[in-house]
This record gives structure tokens, sequence and C-alpha cells, in this order.
């Protein structure tokens, strides 16, 4: 081996060592800086990836989902073999007080496939509301108001942890709250409304994570705001998830 070459492999495990600390005990803002500097050194970084993920004990969290979503689009063996053996269902575990089945949503998450997974979203929403909703396909302010919190949070917590932080109900409550409940102010922030013109569906909604914060998941505004009204004020969001 070279000096050159030495010198090279020296500077790469220097570079590898410095970014493996800065994941362990920086914040979450730089966390998330880390890991595609980590993914772009290659193997070594995954292998530290993998290690950073194995070692959570709450996988269910920002850092962790965007660590996993690393892994799973550097599809690597070693990388698919690792999320198949230690994580074969995701990070967030799909709890449901009602007993509805999430796994094609957050299939779908995972491969940011998000206007199907807004579809889905919908009608995960109308099966926890039931058989009349599932067949009507929209829903009522008062069927949102019965919604199990842990099936809420589920869904939530999908969309949170498989866009960066960037979608999901609780971002969206957030930014509503932020604005003093103003939902004309609400509209343009999250890309619903440009001037007085709705967002045309499907086509003028932006589909990936270049999309406003908020964006999304949907919810139709042509009964009014009190469906999302309900979504956003569900006790849900007060409630501390068990993820």
């Amino acid at each position: 081996m070279t000096d050159q070459t030495t010198a090279s492999v020296s500077e790469a495990s220097t570079k590898i060592a410095e970014l493996t600390r800065q994941l362990q005990s920086s914040s979450e803002k730089k966390q998330l800086q880390v890991i595609p500097e980590l993914v772009s050194t290659g193997a070594a970084g995954l292998e530290v990836l993998m290690e950073f993920l194995k070692e959570q004990s709450n996988p269910a969290n920002l850092t962790a989902g965007v660590v996993y979503q690393a892994l799973y689009d550097a599809d690597t063996p070693s990388t698919r073999e690792f999320l198949q053996n230690h994580f074969p269902t995701g990070v967030v575990p799909l709890r449901s007080e009602d007993g509805i089945d999430y796994t094609t949503l957050q299939q779908l998450l995972v491969k940011q496939d998000f206007l199907a997974a807004d579809r889905l979203t919908l009608e995960k929403l109308c099966e926890l509301a039931g058989s009349t909703a599932l067949q009507r396909k929209w829903l009522y302010f008062s069927e949102v108001d019965n919604f199990p919190i842990a099936d809420l949070q589920t869904i939530n917590t999908l969309w949170l942890i498989h866009s960066q932080g960037k979608f999901g109900f609780s971002v969206q409550r957030e930014l509503w709250l932020s604005l003093s409940k103003n939902w004309e102010k609400l509209w343009p922030k999250i890309g619903w409304k440009t001037g007085n013109n709705w967002t045309r569906y499907p086509n003028e909604f932006t589909w990936d994570l270049s999309a406003p914060r908020g964006h999304l998941p949907l919810s139709n505004q042509l009964r009014g705001v009190r469906v999302i009204a309900s979504l956003l004020s569900h006790p849900a969001w007060t409630t501390k998830s068990e993820n």
C-alpha cells in the first residue's frame, strides 16, 4: 500500500469516526444532516447507520426513521438483510385499537409513494369511521371525534417518520396553531390554495419531499373545515404516544 493510499484510508476513517460521533451525540437537526453524509461514504457509512438503528430503544423517532429510510433506499444486500432481520415490519409499531392493518400504508410511505399513501390514508380513516363511511368514501366531522387515539397516532407517525418530519396531521396542527387557527392563512402555507384558487387534485399537488411543510396528507375542503378541524383538535395530539 502506498503512502498516498494509506493517507487516503486514514482520512476516510477519520471522517467516518467524526460523523459517527455526531450521529450519536448531536442534536436531531445535526443528526439529520449527518445521515446523507454517512450514506455517501459507502459500505462503511451504511454499517454505522445499521449499528445506530439497532441500538435505538425507541426506533419510532424522526432520526431513526430517516436512518431506516436511508438504509431502505441504499438497497444493498447487507442493508436488505439487516432490515429484514431486525425491522421486518419497519420502525413504527402499527398499533390499532380497531384491529386495522396499516402494513400497506407503511410500505407505500417507505417507498415514498405519497399519492397512493394519501389515498390509502383516507380509506383507512373511513375504515375507522365504519362501513357507511367506507361506502361513501368521505367523513363526517362527528365520526372523527370518535377515532381511537392509537390509530391516529400510528397513521401520523408513519407520515412523519417517512417524510423527514415534513408531513402528518401533527405538523398541520402545529402550523394551524402557530397561525392562531386561521384557516385562510393555513391553506397557502401548506400549498392547498394560491390566492383565491384551490390547488387542484391530483396534478397540482406535490407528491414528493419538495412540497411545503404540512402539505400532506390531504383533507377535502369542499364540505368546509369541520373534518380537518376535528382531526387537528383530536386528543391524539395531546396524549402521549406508546410508540
